[in-house]
């Protein structure tokens, strides 16, 4: 009787023994995440020269239109230097971008990002998962 219950005693201690020291349980899917943050990055356009060229010269033009003699070079100079701000100003702008990043805590602990060039319909909360390397719904 001694014996047995030795036994079960030496058993249970060696089963606690060998799960406190067992390798951590692998995560039933390793591609498989949550998203845990979608953010929008914009970012301002660069801009060439160009817009400002031609700006400048289709605000010279229209500034040469009004008045006469000194008036009309003040007008031309005017208009110019309008037109150009204006043409890169709309160069920058119609250069701009903006970048949609996704945010994914894997079951495994690790943080991934996706980036999109447009909205990608995830939302805080969303199950993903991961196929040939593009960010899918669960």
């Amino acid at each position: 009787m001694i014996t047995r219950t030795f036994q079960a005693a030496a058993s249970a201690a060696v089963f606690a023994l060998a799960t406190a020291f067992a390798p951590a349980a692998v995560a039933a899917c390793r591609e498989c995440g949550t998203v845990t943050d979608v953010r929008t990055f914009k970012k301002e356009g660069e801009a060439s020269g160009a817009g400002a060229v031609i700006g400048g010269v289709m605000g010279g033009v229209l500034g040469h239109q009004v008045g006469s003699g000194r008036g009309n070079d003040v007008a031309t100079i005017a208009g110019a230097g309008a037109g150009a701000y204006a043409g890169h100003q709309i160069e920058k702008n119609r250069n701009a971008t903006t970048t949609y990043v996704v945010v994914v805590r894997m079951e495994d602990g690790a943080t991934r990002s996706f980036h999109f060039g447009g909205p990608s319909g995830y939302r805080v909360g969303d199950r993903v998962k991961i196929v040939n390397k593009k960010l899918t719904h669960r």
